[in-house]
């Protein structure tokens, strides 16, 4: 199971940007859509960085059946 790492001041500022880059438009599930977003890249990051990768050949297999 990967850590959690700390909120930091750099992350609320990420946090900050991603909202203000909403269009004047925008609802709050699309403001929600963003950041979890941001989040899922960002634990894919840790992840990689922690060494929990799959080859391209996994990748390939579990995509084929999503795609099915």
């Amino acid at each position: 199971m990967s850590k959690q790492r700390k909120p930091t001041m750099e992350t609320k500022q990420q946090i900050l940007k991603a909202i203000e880059e909403l269009p004047d438009d925008a609802s709050v599930e699309d403001a929600l859509e963003r950041l979890y977003l941001l989040y899922k890249i960002e634990k894919g990051i840790r992840q990689a960085e922690g060494g929990e990768l799959v080859s391209q050949e996994e990748a390939r297999r579990r995509m084929s059946k999503w795609l099915k």
